[in-house]
């Protein structure tokens, strides 16, 4: 899902954006990042996301609307835009921003989070120290800058850019040991990864785990950061995504693969994850 589209600039760069084309990895996911220098009054929004979208402000400043509020970000600060939440961010008419970004999800997005202490109530991320900050600039711009290199060195560059937030956020809380609700976690992603293509519910995925459905889902939300049901939807979505642009497959037989008999709902569904349908998602990916 593309954030703006870029301008024409005859003198220098003034963004860089980038899609990450693999969708298998479930403990952290990347979606796309980059980096750019915005007109006054920039604007994006207001617009809901499906996943994790975090900024880190570069020089200039600007305004974040979000929970109803207006926050304002300046240089050396970061924001967050959180799953499902609508949001308007705005650059300053007289210093507009510079920013880097990345948009992620997976099972160690919301742990890191949590722990960074920064969420859809306190999106406002601050470091704890100048040094600190400088240091995740740089790692989402190495990120940024190595766009070529393959899906699982980005993928540890996204691990690294995750442990530099919460190791330098001013909020950073004490991390608890790991609980029992790791163990069902990792059950139920298991589970879901081997039968995502049967018709399969969440009471079938609850008591996999051994929980009754109500508490299974709410040690999956407070996990995951959202229901099994938006994770369920989203994970097929990833694997229709990846036979999209790594096959041929007719359509209709990737519905099927993904447990959407029907091609109507599931192109709907598609569409509502990533903005587009089916076809125009393959012929804009499709690994010729």
């Amino acid at each position: 899902m593309q954030e703006r589209t870029k301008r024409n600039v005859s003198t220098e760069t003034k963004l860089k954006f980038h899609v990450f084309q693999d969708e298998r990895f479930v403990d952290l996911n990347l979606y796309q990042y980059g980096w750019e220098r915005t007109e006054p009054l920039h604007s994006y929004g207001p617009y809901a996301r499906n996943h994790y979208l975090f900024h880190y402000v570069i020089s200039g400043k600007g305004l974040l609307l979000a929970n109803g509020q207006e926050y304002a970000i300046e240089g050396g600060h970061g924001f967050l835009i959180v799953p499902g939440e609508v949001t308007t961010y705005r650059a300053d008419e007289q210093n507009p921003w510079e920013y880097t970004w990345i948009e992620f999800d997976g099972l160690r997005a919301h742990e890191a989070l949590n722990l960074a202490g920064i969420n859809g109530q306190n999106p406002v991320y601050s470091s704890a120290s100048a040094k600190a900050g400088r240091l995740l600039q740089e790692q989402m711009l190495f990120l940024v800058n190595h766009s070529q290199d393959s899906p699982m060195r980005q993928i540890g560059y996204g691990f690294l850019f995750l442990d530099q937030l919460v190791q330098s956020s001013a909020s950073h809380q004490a991390q608890s040991p790991r609980r029992l609700r790791d163990f069902y976690m990792k059950e139920a992603l298991s589970f879901i990864e081997q039968h995502y293509s049967e018709d399969i519910s969440i009471e079938d995925i609850s008591a996999f785990c051994g929980l009754n459905r109500s508490y299974f889902s709410k040690v999956f939300r407070d996990t995951m950061g959202e229901s099994p049901q938006g994770f369920l939807l989203h994970y097929r979505m990833a694997r229709a995504a990846q036979l999209l642009t790594e096959s041929r497959l007719p359509i209709s037989t990737i519905s099927t693969m993904v447990s959407y008999p029907n091609q109507l709902h599931f192109s709907r569904a598609f569409k509502n994850v990533y903005g587009i349908s089916p076809r125009d998602y393959r012929a804009k990916h499709l690994a010729l």
